[in-house]
């Protein structure tokens, strides 16, 4: 039974960490503030623990970093890289700015010439970062009650952290489009401008993406 590390204590870091347990991984959330998260250890059983970023870093055979997307860095900081040196990091985060949407687009701190996986990445390279889970809502990310299978797009450095991020994909109800080394992060990480704009204009967050081939 492999273990889960989480660097975060939000939304979309409980909603994984109940997936996770779902599917049978032991779990550990961590915040700075772990008295937050007593109802979400006692309501996941044996196999759900809390901490703070470094043991969650530490605990975790893979770890996934869901904080802020300004804060993820210093959140990799907190949680010590040593602690993930070698190990799959899924980055579920998104460079969101700290500006009220124009017409219902999200304003990044980003360009298109570089993505927030890319500096990470760069910042601390001996941690092998997957991009995923970031262009759909917490609600939908583990087993998603869709009529088709939806796709989730990743891209990372390393090949054997995306194979182990596709079997997670698969265990969660997604279909895995790899696009490629981090610089594809450059486009995956504004799909999430795109999935929030119904749900800003009309109130609809019901959806994702499905990638659909010829033949």
């Amino acid at each position: 039974m492999k273990k889960i590390g989480i660097i975060g204590s939000g939304v979309v870091a409980q909603s994984l960490g109940n997936g996770f347990l779902k599917h049978n991984y032991r779990v550990m959330l961590g915040s700075r503030d772990t008295s937050k998260l007593a109802d979400w250890k006692e309501k996941g059983g044996v196999h759900a623990h809390i901490g703070t970023f470094k043991e969650a870093a530490a605990y975790g055979d893979i770890v996934v970093l869901a904080v802020k997307g300004s804060a993820a860095a210093l959140a990799v900081e907190e949680a010590g890289p040593q602690n993930m040196q070698w190990k799959t990091v899924i980055d579920t985060t998104n460079p969101i700015a700290d500006a009220p949407p124009e017409n219902g687009v999200l304003k990044f701190f980003t360009t298109l010439e570089e993505s927030l996986l890319e500096q990470l990445q760069t910042q601390f390279p001996e941690i092998h970062f997957v991009k995923a889970f970031s262009s759909v809502g917490n609600a939908f990310m583990v087993n998603p009650p869709f009529k088709e299978k939806p796709s989730m797009f990743i891209c990372g450095n390393n090949d054997n952290s995306k194979k182990e991020v596709t079997h997670i994909l698969d265990q969660f109800g997604w279909e895995t489009e790899d696009m490629g080394k981090d610089t594809g992060a450059r486009a995956i990480e504004p799909l999430c401008m795109l999935w929030c704009i119904p749900g800003m204009l009309r109130g609809q967050w019901n959806h994702a993406f499905r990638l659909v081939k010829a033949g």
